[in-house]
């Protein structure tokens, strides 16, 4: 499968299937007489993990890491759900920290609204913050 097959298949650009390929993620693949990457028919079930992977969350290195497991012939299943487990943590205080920051700014803008600009102390650049 040619390059752009197999970025069309998988839902991508031919540009994001040569820098997977240059980083690791995609084995370096053979190619033909005519100097075009001839990609094997297994490296679209790759590309479906990588993107699936990205749009868990998961880093490039992450990822690399679990097609390591896989290449080496094992399942790399537990590695993905403590990968996953990490993510959901991430995602819980990075929630957490947007909602108080969230918090801050209404609390500020609730004052701002409401303030009078004449009455501004200079001093303090701006009152409301």
């Amino acid at each position: 499968m040619r390059i752009g097959e197999a970025a069309a298949a998988a839902g991508m650009t031919t540009k994001a299937l040569r820098f997977y390929e240059q980083h690791g993620l995609l084995p370096p693949v053979h190619r033909g007489a005519n100097g075009y990457r001839d990609y094997p028919p297994e490296a679209l079930a790759r590309l479906q993990f990588i993107r699936r992977s990205k749009a868990a969350g998961l880093t490039l290195a992450e990822i690399r890491n679990i097609l390591k497991i896989r290449d080496a012939g094992q399942a790399p299943c537990a590695h993905v759900a403590a990968q996953l487990a990490q993510q959901l943590t991430d995602l819980d205080q990075h929630i957490a920290e947007l909602t108080a920051l969230r918090a801050s700014a209404a609390e500020h803008y609730q004052a701002a609204s409401q303030g009078d600009p004449t009455q501004c102390d200079p001093a303090q650049i701006c009152s409301y913050l």
